[in-house]
């Protein structure tokens, strides 16, 4: 189980009657206590907005969803950069095109999760 509260030790318990249990420091503990005013990262600055939220909703080629949300393949292209280099997105070649899909970091905010 990840724990903001172990690190940097791992944790292990087994005492009955609870399950055994491992708990380990969770990923991206080095910015979650930061001195308030610092500042906040480019790539999420450029997050917020209804087409990039569409863009982040799908998971397609920049052809594909230009044409299935009604935006130019330029608007597309730049919406799934900043996605990409905030690490919602993930990009792999596939022929001649590249695909886009969501990262795990990507689902909860295109689910509502």
């Amino acid at each position: 189980m990840p724990s903001v509260f172990s690190w940097p030790d791992v944790v292990t318990g087994f005492e009955a009657p609870w399950q055994p249990t491992l708990v380990y420091p969770a990923r991206g503990l080095g910015g979650l206590w930061t001195e308030p005013g610092t500042r906040t990262p480019e790539a999420l600055v450029r997050l917020p907005g209804r087409n990039r939220a569409a863009v982040l909703a799908e998971s397609a080629t920049t052809g594909a969803l230009a044409h299935r949300l009604g935006l130019a393949p330029s608007s597309v292209s730049s919406h799934l950069t900043i996605l990409r280099d905030a690490g919602l997105l993930t990009s792999r070649r596939y022929g001649h095109q590249v695909l886009y899909e969501r990262t795990p970091l990507g689902v909860a905010p295109a689910t509502g999760g």
